[in-house]
C-alpha cells in the first residue's frame, strides 16, 4: 500500500489537533528533492519508502519530529543531504534522530557478522540517548520487510533472520505487540516459507467456523457483563501465524490438534472489574490448570499490564481471554510510545522509563563489552525470554528470563553471591543449581568463597549477565594458564635451536618480537602461542632475526615445498597478522570462497573454519573467535551441502542431477527420503568453486517445476 503525505498528517492531526503540520510539511519537501531520481527493487519512487516509515511511526501516535525523521531518515546516507544541513533546516532535535538512525556503512569491517554486531551496538547506544531512534528503526525494518520479496532470494533469509532474532523481541520488549505480531509473522513467511503457507491454508479451510465460534463468544461474553451491570468491550480474533507455529513446536502438536488459536479481550473501566470479570468468566467456562497469568499484580517488564486466563469455551475449544482497562489497553497498544502522549517536553530517555531496567542494564553491559559480536550474543539472551517473577527471602520480587535458574537468580543479585554460589534452595527445598525456577518461587542461595565457577556453569544459565561474569572469571584464569603454556614452549623449542627466550624477555628483544607481530606485549603474544594460534617456530625465527640481524637468512622461514603444504593446509585463509597455522574447514556448515567466515581457535586442533551464519558459532566461547578472512583461494573444488524438498514425481532426481551435470559440478554424496505425504527430500553434497557458483545452483534448482524449497545445508528445511 502506497502512502500519502496527507494521509500522515490526517493520522497526527486526528490524534493532536494542535500538532506542528508544517514540521512535517517541510520535511517531506526536503526529502521528495533528496530522493528525486531514486527508485526502490520494486520500482517505486524511492519516497514511498520514508512515507511508509513515518505514517507507521504516525499511527502509534508519536510527536512531531520522530515523524519527521522518519521521512529524512535517509537522506544523510542516500542522498547528498548533510546532517548539519537538517539541523539548520529543521532542528537540533531532528538532526540528533536522524544521526541516530544513519547506518554506519562508511566504516569498514572484516566481515558482515561484524558489521551487523556493530550496527545493532551503534542502535543500542542511541536508545540511550533517545529513544526515539528506535523507534524509528524498527518503521524502517518494519517496511523493509513488508517489501522483502522484492529482494534476491539469497538475501531474503539474513534480513528475516536478523528481523526475528533482534527487532521483532525488541518491538516486544518495548511493548510494540501490534508491530511485534507483523514483523514475527513477516520473517516467518522466509524462514520456514513451506510451514508459513501450509498453516495459511489450514487456516483458511477453517475461517467460517473459526469466526463463528468467535461471533459466538464474544455475544456470550457481553451477554455477561450486561447481566453483571460491568461496562466494557469485548474483541475475539484467530492468534498470527508465528504464535500458532511456537505452539506446535513446544507442545509437539499437528495443526489437526491445535486447539487454542482463539484470542478475547476484554476492557472495563477498572481494576475491581477486571478481578469481577475474571470470576465471572471462569464460572462460566472451566479455567485450564496452570494457564492463569496475573501481569496486573505483576506487570511485565515493559510495563504491560493484564489478566490472562485460558479457559474451555462454548464449542470445548480452549480460548484465551484478556481483561484490562483502558489505560492498560492503550499501554499494551503503544508500548513505550505511549509516554510520548503525556510529556510535555517529548524527550524522553533511560532515566523517564523506570520500569525498563533491563534497558539499563543492556546499556551498561554494551560498556563493558569490547567485542560487538560477544554483545549481540547477550543481547538477543536478554531479549528473547520471557518473563518469570521469583523471591528473595525477604520478600522482594526479582524478574528473570522463563528458563533461568538459582545461578542466574545469584548473579542477578551480586556478582560476588553469583562466583561463590555453593547450591540453593527453593521453596525451603535444597535444589540443582539448574533447577528451573516457577512464578512465585522463594529463593535463597548459600555461598562458600572457596566455590569458584566452572565451565559447567555455562551449559545451564540464561542470563547474560551471569554468562559475561562467568566467561570473565573463565577468561582470566585460561589466559593465565596459556601464558603459562606459551612461555614452557617457547623456552622448549628455544633450547633445541640455541635460543634464550627467558634471557631475551629479561633484557627486551622478546619486546620486540611481540610489536613486530603486531601485538600489544610480550604476555599477548605468549598467550598466543599458548591457545595455538601462534607457532613458536614464527617467534623463534623473528627473535633470531633480531639477535642476528646481519645473518637472519641462517634460520629462515619455510620455502618450497614445505611452504607450499603450509599454504595447503591454510586453505587459502588469512590472519590479520599471523601465519603457520593448521587450518581445516568445519563439516558442520563447509564455508566456502565468498562466504562470511569465522576462525575458532582449539588446542591442538589449530584453527576451525566457520561460515559466520553456522548455527554452532553463538555456542563457542567467544574469547577463541577470532576474524580470518579469504586470502589466495587456489582453484579447487570446496564442498557445499544442499537441501532439496520436492514433489514426489516421476524424474525429478534426474532433472537437477541435470542441473549439476549442465554447470560441471560433481555429487560427492546423495541422500533421498520418500514422505509420506507425497513429496521427497533430497541431501546433496556437491563440490563448488565459491559462494556465487553455489547460490547459482540454488536459483536454478529452485527453478524446476515440481521443486517447493532448496536451501543450503545448516540454513533449515521444512519438513
Amino acid at each position: 500500500m502506497t502512502v500519502n503525505i496527507q494521509e500522515i498528517l490526517d493520522a497526527v492531526e486526528t490524534a493532536k489537533p494542535e500538532a506542528d503540520l508544517d514540521l512535517l510539511r517541510r520535511a517531506y519537501v526536503f526529502a521528495a528533492v533528496a530522493h528525486g531520481g531514486q527508485t526502490r527493487l520494486s520500482g517505486e519512487l524511492y519516497l514511498s519508502h520514508p512515507l511508509a516509515v513515518a505514517y507507521s511511526l504516525a499511527q502509534m501516535g508519536f510527536d512531531e519530529p520522530t515523524i519527521a525523521a522518519g521521512l529524512l531518515h535517509d537522506t544523510v546516507e542516500d542522498t547528498r543531504a548533510t546532517l548539519e544541513e537538517i539541523d539548520d533546516k529543521f532542528c537540533e532535535e531532528v538532526a540528533d534522530i536522524v544521526d541516530g538512525v544513519t547506518k554506519i556503512s562508511l566504516i569498514p569491517f572484516d566481515n558482515k557478522e561484524e558489521a551487523q554486531a556493530e550496527n545493532i551496538r551503534k542502535m543500542i547506544l542511541a536508545m540511550s540517548h533517545d529513544m526515539r531512534v528506535l523507534m524509528v528503526k524498527l518503521a524502517d525494518r518494519l517496511h523493509n520487510m513488508r517489501t522483502l520479496n522484492f529482494q534476491k532470494a539469497h538475501k531474503q533469509r539474513p534480513i528475516a533472520q536478523e528481523t526475528m532474532d533482534i527487532y521483532a523481541p525488541l518491538a516486544n520488549r518495548l511493548g510494540l505487540y501490534n508491530m511485534k505480531r507483523d514483523l514475527e509473522d513477516l520473517s516467518f513467511k522466509y524462514l520456514w516459507p513451506d510451514i508459513y503457507n501450509q498453516i495459511g491454508r489450514w487456516l483458511d479451510a477453517h475461517q467460517l467456523a473459526e469466526k463463528q465460534i468467535i461471533d459466538k463468544v464474544v455475544e456470550l461474553i457481553r451477554g455477561l457483563l450486561a447481566a453483571n451491570g460491568i461496562k466494557g468491550h469485548v474483541y475475539g480474533r484467530v492468534k498470527h501465524m508465528y504464535s500458532i507455529y511456537k505452539k506446535m513446536q513446544s507442545q509437539s502438536l499437528t495443526l489437526d490438534e491445535m486447539h487454542d488459536i482463539m484470542a478475547f479481550r476484554i476492557i472495563v473501566d477498572n481494576i475491581k472489574d477486571c478481578y469481577a470479570v475474571l470470576g465471572l468468566v471462569h464460572s462460566q467456562w472451566r479455567p485450564v490448570h496452570g494457564r492463569f497469568k496475573d501481569y496486573i499484580s505483576l506487570p511485565k517488564a515493559n510495563g504491560y499490564r493484564s489478566l490472562h486466563s485460558t479457559v474451555m469455551g462454548p464449542e470445548g475449544e480452549r480460548i484465551e481471554i484478556q481483561i484490562r482497562t483502558e489505560d492498560m489497553h492503550r499501554q499494551a497498544e503503544h508500548g513505550v510510545a505511549a509516554h510520548w502522549l503525556y510529556k510535555e517536553k517529548n524527550q524522553i530517555n533511560t532515566k523517564d522509563l523506570g520500569q525498563f531496567s533491563w534497558l539499563r542494564e543492556i546499556f551498561e553491559r554494551q560498556r563493558e563489552e569490547s567485542d560487538s559480536r560477544e554483545f549481540l550474543h547477550s543481547l538477543k539472551m536478554d531479549l528473547f525470554k520471557d518473563e518469570v517473577y521469583v523471591y528473595t527471602p525477604a520478600g522482594d520480587v526479582k524478574e528473570l528470563p522463563e528458563g533461568a535458574t538459582p545461578l542466574d537468580f545469584a548473579f542477578l543479585i551480586h556478582t560476588d553471591v553469583g562466583l561463590h554460589c555453593a547450591g540453593a534452595k527453593v521453596n525451603g527445598r535444597l535444589v540443582p543449581l539448574g533447577t528451573e525456577l516457577k512464578n512465585g518461587d522463594v529463593v535463597e542461595i548459600i555461598t562458600d568463597q572457596s566455590r569458584n565457577p566452572n565451565r559447567d556453569w555455562l551449559k545451564f544459565i540464561k542470563t547474560a549477565k551471569a554468562r559475561n561474569r562467568i566467561q570473565h572469571y573463565l577468561r582470566t584464569g585460561e589466559r593465565k594458564r596459556a601464558v603459562e603454556l606459551g612461555r614452557e614452549m617457547l623456552e622448549k623449542e628455544g633450547r633445541k635451536v640455541g635460543l634464550n627466550v627467558a634471557r631475551a624477555h629479561k633484557v627486551g628483544h622478546l619486546l620486540l618480537v611481540a610489536q613486530d607481530l603486531n601485538f600489544d606485549g610480550v604476555d599477548e603474544m605468549v598467550a598466543a602461542v599458548g591457545y595455538g594460534n601462534l607457532t613458536p617456530r614464527r617467534v623463534l625465527n623473528r627473535l633470531y632475526a633480531v639477535l642476528h640481524p646481519d645473518d637472519a637468512g641462517q634460520q629462515p622461514p619455510p620455502q618450497g615445498k614445505e611452504r607450499k603444504e603450509e599454504q595447503r593446509r591454510d586453505g587459502g585463509v588469512g590472519i590479520a597478522g599471523v601465519d603457520g597455522v593448521l587450518t581445516r574447514f568445519a563439516k558442520c556448515c563447509n564455508p566456502v570462497p565468498g562466504d562470511p567466515i569465522v576462525g575458532y581457535v582449539s588446542h591442538g586442533m589449530g584453527l576451525s573454519v566457520h561460515r559466520a551464519d553456522c548455527p554452532n558459532v553463538p555456542n563457542m566461547e567467544p574469547e577463541r573467535l577470532i576474524s580470518v578472512h579469504w586470502s589466495g583461494v587456489a582453484e579447487k573444488p570446496y564442498e557445499a551441502g544442499i537441501f532439496v524438498l520436492a514433489k514426489n514425481e516421476h524424474g525429478v532426481l534426474a532433472n537437477v542431477t541435470r542441473i549439476f551435470a549442465q554447470n560441471m559440478v560433481n555429487i560427492s554424496a546423495l541422500e533421498l527420503d520418500q514422505l509420506v505425504d507425497g513429496r521427497a527430500r533430497l541431501r546433496f553434497m556437491v563440490e563448488v568453486r565459491d559462494a556465487a557458483q553455489l547460490y547459482q545452483l540454488i536459483e536454478a534448482i529452485r527453478a524446476l517445476p515440481a521443486i517447493l524449497e532448496v536451501v543450503r545445508e545448516t540454513e533449515g528445511m521444512a519438513t
